[in-house]
């Protein structure tokens, strides 16, 4: 007795537990903690070799370009880094004497705040300060009360506290060398970390070549073509950034210096310098180095002009430059998510103190450039990056699963800006229901699940049923080479051309003449439905009608209830034929049977199945032709419906 294939599908396989972490999870906690302790504790080492390493990377071109003007190796370095001892020496000098000066001016805008304290004490900000005294006053009087009534109690009439006695600590005078630790401390801490800086510099300038072998040999002599190749290209991406950075926040601070220069702020070069310094800080830096400038300009200006216009400058050149110039300059090179430089700025905010909140953006960049380079270190790419977590093929599935196909179809339409609506659909959503027929066969999706994602791939056709398959324009397709990979490369699409179109109906032979000459019919698997749905529409799209019929109409009960009414190509998808194929042969035998001069297509979408590899198994299965993909089953069914008219015509 044959059993029908048509029958309830298979109970999802169980799927076992997941597993406890290990001692491997344990000790790589351990090591992160240990690692961030000494990175707190031996921030006095270690700061002054991150500047070094950054300053390095800064340097590199300047000193390459002295090379190629045959300066030699030594003279280059050394020339590099005086150049920017005298800019650090530079801007250190202009700080100190635009302050000086400051804090010698401050005395004469005195009566300037006075006055319009006094003016503001005049009106809402007076009425408010009373009504708060006079809150305070009435809860200082309640406190007082309820203290007295309180000592009355536990003292009693026996008679009163003693009262409190006040003894002055008189300290020794300081000793000389007491007076210079606290004159020379502040002056020659910097100084110390300005010259381990400068020589560390020196030596990793004069010594790129052998440490770039050591690390090499440290992390990838099995691949030295890979590992030199990541290690020139996270060189040239850093060294590109840091001088792109300092030029841009150098242009910042020298328009914003001009700016207040013109608006009338005093010492306008200080707070140049200084938003200069603090756009380094990413987000808030620059905006922080407004309030400076604000206050002064308010201590200045008896009105309120000049506070006006320089908020004003700020709001208008820090979005100029963060959201327009950057972006056109170089991208978005830095590569971080903007959740990732929130964090890792309050982290070595935290750890370093200001100078981390200065560090953070580099040090970060050096990690994400890092963990796109080496395979340990991924997971720094995957937390840090700007680079999509999940492949499009994941986040199509995972939407589907949430039964969420709007989200989907944003992602599709994100995509469908750079290839055709058939390179998406056999990249992404049929990949991405594979992964859900797989999951389900495993046990891990539910009926419910598997529900969801029958409908949102229903709803995602239906909202693509009127975009043409087409390659869009290549304006539409420029990518900046600065940027990171785009879904689409990170999806390796194929670059074949776009199947074309039908001929016109009226040319066609009688058997491609009908309502619809093509049938689409549905594996056997829970989703093929979706996959047959997919091809129907990109087979209309290119001028032949097409519908669906599920897998139970061509069953052994159901095949003789079949119209096959001028249909000339029946096409059967499948999302999964593991095991033996005999069912497709069967099938293939009832469709013979039923329609014996129709045409035969197998669409087995995932590539490298056994029937698709081995030609005898393909011949003993029977149909007359096996494709891989809905852009291969398309140009069959137009290539077996040109050969027709051409047999037609030759005929005729």
């Amino acid at each position: 007795m044959l059993i029908d294939e048509a029958a309830a599908p298979r109970p999802p396989a169980q799927v076992p537990p997941p597993l406890v972490p290990g001692l491997r999870g344990l000790l790589t906690l351990a090591v992160g903690v240990v690692l961030v302790t000494a990175l707190y504790f031996g921030r006095e080492v270690f700061i002054p070799l991150v500047l070094a390493v950054l300053l390095s990377f800064v340097l590199a071109p300047v000193v390459n370009l002295l090379r190629r003007l045959r300066l030699g190796r030594v003279p280059s370095v050394i020339v590099a880094v005086l150049l920017a001892l005298a800019v650090i020496g530079g801007i250190g000098a202009v700080i100190g004497t635009q302050v000086a000066g400051l804090a010698g001016d401050l005395p004469q805008y005195q009566a300037t705040v006075q006055k319009k304290f006094a003016g503001l004490q005049a009106g809402w900000l007076g009425n408010a300060s009373r009504i708060f005294q006079r809150f305070n006053h009435q809860v200082h009087n309640a406190t007082q009360k309820a203290d007295a009534a309180g000592t009355a109690a536990s003292t009693g009439p026996a008679g009163d506290t003693p009262k409190a006695q006040l003894v002055k600590v008189q300290e020794p005078d300081p000793s000389p060398f007491t007076l210079a630790e606290k004159v020379l401390g502040p002056i020659v801490e910097p100084l110390t970390t300005v010259g381990i800086v400068l020589v560390v510099v020196v030596f990793l300038l004069l010594q790129r070549e052998d440490l770039r072998n050591r690390m090499i040999r440290l992390f990838g002599s099995g691949d030295l073509h890979r590992t030199t190749m990541a290690m020139d290209d996270a060189a040239g991406r850093l060294g590109t950034y840091f001088l792109a950075q300092l030029g841009m926040n150098a242009t910042f601070g020298f328009i914003i210096g001009l700016g207040l220069w013109f608006i009338g702020v005093p010492n306008p070069l200080l707070w140049g310098v200084f938003s200069a310094l603090m756009r380094f800080v990413p987000y808030i830096g620059a905006f922080l180095s407004a309030l400076f400038p604000l206050a002064l300009a308010a201590a200045v200006d008896p009105g309120w002009s000049m506070v006006i216009a320089t908020a004003i400058l700020f709001l208008v050149v820090e979005p100029l430059f963060g959201h327009v110039i950057e972006p056109l300059l170089y991208g978005h090179s830095t590569g971080l998510s903007p959740f990732a430089v929130i964090v890792s700025t309050l982290f070595w905010g935290f750890l370093w103190g200001p100078i981390g909140l200065i560090l953070a953006t580099p040090f970060t960049v050096c990690l994400v450039v890092l963990g796109r380079h080496v395979d340990s270190l991924e997971f720094l790419d995957i937390i840090l990056g700007d680079r999509p977590p999940l492949t499009p093929v994941e986040n199509f599935y995972q939407r589907m699963l949430a039964g969420d196909p709007d989200e989907a179809r944003d992602l599709g339409e994100a995509m469908l800006k750079e290839r055709s609506l058939s390179s998406y659909y056999d990249e992404v959503a049929l990949k991405g229901l594979q992964l859900a027929a797989n999951d389900y066969a495993r046990g891990v999706v539910t009926p419910a699940q598997l529900e969801n994602i029958r409908a949102s791939a229903r709803s995602l056709v239906e909202d693509f049923e009127d975009r043409p398959d087409v390659e869009p324009s290549g304006e539409d397709k420029a990518v900046n080479p600065n940027e990171t990979p785009t879904l689409a490369e990170r999806t390796h699409f194929k670059s074949e051309a776009v199947p074309g179109q039908a001929p016109p109906r009226e040319m066609l032979p009688e058997s491609w003449r009908g309502e619809t000459p093509v049938l689409c019919v549905a594996g056997r698997g829970p989703l093929d439905e979706a996959s047959s749905a997919m091809l129907a529409q990109l087979l209309r799209k290119h001028g032949l009608e097409a519908r669906v019929v599920p897998y139970g109409d061509v069953s052994r009960e159901q095949i003789r209830n079949l119209d096959l009414t001028g249909v000339a190509m029946v096409c059967i998808s499948y999302l999964d034929i593991t095991g033996s194929p005999a069912h497709l042969r069967y099938l293939l035998e009832r469709l013979r049977k039923k329609a014996p001069t129709v045409k035969l297509l197998v669409g087995l979408w995932p590539e490298g199945e056994k029937v698709l590899t081995d030609a005898s198994l393909g011949r003993q299965v029977g149909a007359d032709v096996y494709v891989s993909s809905l852009r291969q089953a398309v140009e069959a069914c137009l290539e077996a419906a040109t050969d027709d008219s051409e047999t037609v015509d030759r005929a005729a």
